[in-house]
């Protein structure tokens, strides 16, 4: 991790396989394509998100192959206890502001994966993200209060910056 507790890369596509297969047992591979493909929807092709490996997680005992061995003959995986602990640790880490493809990255995964956490924990991350948003919502609106005289592209590409954080949080539950 950052040192303010946000996601490195490669954590985020630690947090993605754990998610995914806190959902329910995968193959190698169909894990595999289900992180390469949530990630590059969102972020777009990546080298800083080239793959870690999901041996690594079986190395480590996040994960463990149910029948077969692994990569080789494409075993189904499971969700350790050890791989449920480390997934709500990373969906307890840190947001940075939205801005930025890995930023963003980590906020949908966050908001992708929030159902594993219990209630009161959901409703503390929730909590993050809605200050979060505020915050970014009065930096953008300090700065369109100062801009005033600026081009009118800028002004209104701003605009419309404002008017999409307003609309997510309003469509964030809050208190």
């Amino acid at each position: 991790m950052f040192r303010d507790n946000s996601l490195i890369p490669a954590e985020s596509l630690r947090l993605a396989a754990l998610g995914f297969l806190a959902e329910k047992d995968r193959h190698y591979g169909d894990l595999a394509a289900e992180v390469r493909h949530f990630t590059s929807r969102v972020v777009g092709p990546s080298l800083e998100l080239m793959g870690t490996s999901l041996e690594l997680l079986r190395y480590e005992g996040l994960v463990a192959a149910v029948d077969g061995e692994g990569m080789a003959d494409n075993a189904t995986l499971h969700l350790t206890d050890s791989g449920k602990e480390a997934l709500v640790t990373l969906l307890q880490a840190s947001l940075r502001a939205a801005v930025g493809d890995l930023n963003r990255l980590n906020l949908m995964l966050k908001l992708r994966f929030l159902h594993v956490l219990p209630e009161a924990e959901q409703r503390e991350q929730l909590d993050h993200v809605v200050g979060l948003c505020e915050n970014e919502l009065a930096r953008l609106e300090d700065l369109r209060d100062h801009e005033g005289e600026s081009p009118a592209l800028f002004r209104e590409w701003l605009d419309a910056d404002i008017a999409h954080l307003k609309t997510r949080l309003a469509g964030l539950p809050q208190g």
